[in-house]
């Protein structure tokens, strides 16, 4: 059987920019072990995998698809970066009509949508809960070194721990601060951490007007060191940043971008709306 494989680079207008994903549309069933050998091989972030859910289904017309994520070394709940390189391909390359696409997949249905020339996803909030230094302090010293931490918090429905920086620090110390996320594999003795955001508050009123927060990625765990730009992670840090230091917040402005593996043109402007209550 032959599976057409599409690479997208999510989150951008620019080649070599972004996120890139795979996209694999399955005409038919694959077997199980195969999803995670061409995750490997395609090595990007995530492999994302679009299965019919009936067998009538057609890719240029259907409105439902079912929707898995790889990365190289294991199947991941959530993705948001693929999800929306899914339905680029559906969108762009298949010319599917319908105006929302939804995609049933282990956290449930996510609907994409278009809007001008932009493909707007929603995504769950996940709140984050008080976490002890003391349980996971080693994995802290890993990630920040001795950068003071001004709070730190776990979402146990992601598995992510949310590490906020000083207030004191600017943007580019997070930008620069070399992280080896390796060694976040021994240092974490818990079980529970899949993922580690290192996240600061912005300056909205500063130069770089529009920011509420930034922030980077890290899931070795899953085969990550770094990921450029991460839905799953901005539906944990939309939800922490919306109710802290500031009255609930409509809409955020953020930046997320890797570092240490690609050019600074990868930092992405970001925009999350929060639905009222």
């Amino acid at each position: 059987m032959q599976v057409p494989i599409f690479t997208v680079d999510a989150f951008t207008n620019r080649p070599f920019c972004g996120n890139p994903a795979a996209v694999c549309l399955l005409e038919n069933d694959l077997d199980e072990d195969l999803h995670q050998r061409i995750a490997t091989e395609m090595n990007l972030s995530e492999t994302a995998f679009i299965r019919k859910l009936h067998p009538t289904d057609d890719f240029t017309k259907s409105s439902r698809f079912g929707l898995r994520w790889f990365t190289p070394a294991n199947e991941v709940p959530l993705c948001g970066h693929a999800t929306l390189a899914s339905a680029a391909v559906l969108f762009h390359i298949k010319k599917n009509p319908n105006s929302v696409l939804t995609f049933v997949t282990l956290s449930g249905e996510l609907k994409t949508r278009q809007e001008k020339d932009h493909i707007v996803l929603d995504l769950p909030l996940y709140s984050t809960y008080p976490q002890e230094l003391q349980e996971v302090e080693e994995l802290i010293k890993a990630a920040t070194g001795d950068m003071i931490v001004q709070d730190l918090r776990y979402s146990p429905d992601t598995k992510k721990l949310l590490v906020r920086l000083s207030d004191a620090y600017e943007r580019s110390v997070l930008e620069e601060l070399q992280v080896g996320a390796q060694r976040f594999l021994s240092a974490e003795k818990t079980g529970k951490v899949k993922g580690l955001i290192l996240t600061l508050k912005g300056k909205p009123n500063g130069k770089d007007k529009g920011h509420d927060f930034y922030s980077r990625y890290f899931a070795p765990w899953y085969g990550v060191l770094e990921d450029p730009v991460t839905g799953s992670a901005h539906a944990v840090l939309s939800s922490y940043w919306s109710v802290a230091d500031w009255e609930r917040k409509k809409c955020l402005g953020y930046v997320q971008g890797e570092i240490l593996f690609h050019s600074s043109a990868s930092a992405q402007n970001l925009k999350s709306c929060i639905p009222a209550e």
